[in-house]
């Protein structure tokens, strides 16, 4: 029987893609959890930026896995149009597709978690891999194939991931993102959404969370970071419901958390904590306040509580 001509084009991008695949891992086949390295030479990069323009992954599941891995390389890059135009981009959507085999998708686990626990070098890799983490984490929620044990696993290193990040750099104009504790509030955030999340795993996210509202270094978050702190809290309000006592008492321990009192409006560290505490308060108000859900709205007692304590 002729082949069609779409089949025809079908075969050709996936050979193709597994030719960038190889070009850029540099390797005629790829180990479990090995760590390829982004390639530096021109055209393996031109290659590689061309997978941007593919709406799915390759068909064959060697060639599947392999194209992951490579973009998988190049999420520390120094490149924002790699790194994040390219990499971050292609691997969200190619993960949001569907393609990937629960065998697959623990693979790639597996590889972020070695990105995440391996050397920060410039800053990027650790943010990145907790944003693409984030979509792998959606794929479990979308269609189930984490069992229970590995779903805690995955929320004690979010939450562990965000509590470490101590990187406060954002956007820069030249260097594109690195927004470490945004990333790792967006991975939390897919985590909460899972109906599956048992309570104790609700707790220890809940836990991350606080530590980053009122961070101890003390930076003043000026890039959106409260807001994205604030979207797994209200998620997680909506699935692991709690009493308005209960919620009160979470938001009882944030003010605290600013510093000694007779250091109010006398010290740039407590400032910067209360303007953190402060904006993530708000944005989780305004949220909360404009939602219909009774369960959401249990937060705003403990939400108002705390803003009045605030200093």
């Amino acid at each position: 029987m002729p082949v069609s001509a779409r089949t025809s084009s079908r075969i050709a991008r996936t050979r193709r893609l597994r030719v960038v695949a190889m070009l850029c891992l540099g390797m005629t086949s790829l180990p479990a959890l090995s760590a390829p390295a982004c390639p530096h030479a021109a055209d393996a990069r031109t290659a590689l930026s061309a997978m941007k323009m593919v709406p799915s992954p390759p068909a064959d599941p060697a060639g599947r896995l392999d194209t992951a891995m490579a973009l998988i390389a190049c999420l520390g890059d120094a490149d924002p149009a790699l790194r994040d135009g390219v990499a971050y981009t292609t691997l969200a959507r190619w993960l949001r597709s569907g393609a990937y085999t629960p065998a697959e998708l623990r693979d790639l686990r597996g590889q972020l978690y070695a990105l995440l626990d391996g050397p920060a070098g410039a800053g990027y890799a650790h943010p990145f891999a907790a944003l693409v983490l984030s979509e792998v984490a959606r794929t479990d929620r979308i269609a189930p194939w984490m069992d229970a044990d590995e779903r805690t696993a995955m929320v004690r290193r979010a939450s562990a991931y965000l509590e470490s990040v101590d990187d406060d750099r954002s956007f820069d104009p030249a260097e594109g993102w690195r927004h470490g504790v945004a990333h790792g509030a967006d991975w939390l955030m897919q985590l909460a959404l899972h109906p599956a999340l048992q309570q104790r795993d609700a707790a220890r996210m809940l836990d991350a969370i606080a530590a980053q509202a009122v961070p101890a270094r003390a930076h003043a978050y000026v890039a959106g970071e409260p807001g994205r702190l604030a979207r797994p809290v209200l998620f997680l309000a909506q699935t692991r419901p709690q009493s308005v006592e209960a919620w009160g008492d979470w938001f009882a321990a944030l003010p605290p958390r600013v510093g000694d009192p007779a250091l109010a409006y006398a010290d740039r560290d407590w400032l910067a904590r209360r303007h953190d505490l402060g904006a993530f308060l708000q944005a989780l108000y305004v949220m909360a306040d404009q939602s219909e859900d009774a369960d959401v709205r249990a937060l705003l007692p403990g939400i108002v509580g705390a803003l009045k304590t605030l200093p």
